[in-house]
């Protein structure tokens, strides 16, 4: 039964509703002692559960959760020194604390990037409520790269499809389009 798959613990009772008068909060890494915090101006956009390997999971979520912020509205406010990138040939830099291994944020550098401007995060770390909830499941073949067997994707996507979170084997196609059209004003196919 497709209800019985653990997609994500912030997910697995159902998608909870955003405030639409959130004015952010803090992400907060999982060390006891000196964590990692990091103070988010308004609310996220594009919130999903993404599939692929790189980004950080919850301990036996088969996804992540992640969303994106303007790069303004992040500022890492307590125990910045704890920070490291985790692979720094990736297009995401993911800042992750060295302690506890949680990936705190992740930064676009190539200026060209259709999401340059954008940092990546983890909304299930914080503890405000009120966070715009996932709309879609990215990337979702991508987890069996990370040992989900390949009879047991109907069932996933069925419980994706159970929550409301419409699977995509890459993002969601409004996403794909702002990256198309990023790519196609870059050419000089579209006008600015």
């Amino acid at each position: 039964m497709a209800s019985m798959i653990s997609i994500h613990p912030s997910v697995d009772n159902g998608v909870k509703p955003g405030a639409a008068s959130f004015a952010g909060g803090t992400l907060v890494c999982k060390c006891r002692t000196n964590p990692v915090e990091v103070s988010i101006k308004g609310n996220c956009a594009h919130n999903h559960v993404c599939g692929c390997t790189k980004c950080w999971k919850p301990e036996g979520a088969l996804f992540s959760l992640v969303a994106v912020v303007p790069r303004d509205n992040l500022k890492v406010t307590a125990n910045a020194g704890k920070l490291k990138v985790v692979d720094s040939s990736a297009v995401i830099q993911r800042y992750a604390c060295k302690d506890c291994g949680v990936h705190m944020y992740g930064r676009i550098e190539n200026k060209g990037h259709p999401f340059y401007g954008f940092d990546f995060i983890h909304t299930e770390l914080s503890k405000e409520t009120g966070w715009a909830p996932p709309e879609f499941a990215a990337f979702v073949s991508s987890i069996i790269e990370s040992g989900t067997k390949p009879d047991q994707m109907g069932a996933v996507r069925a419980r994706l499809r159970e929550l409301h979170l419409e699977p995509y084997d890459c993002l969601s196609p409004a996403l794909m389009d702002a990256i198309a059209t990023h790519t196609a004003k870059a050419k000089g196919v579209l006008q600015a």
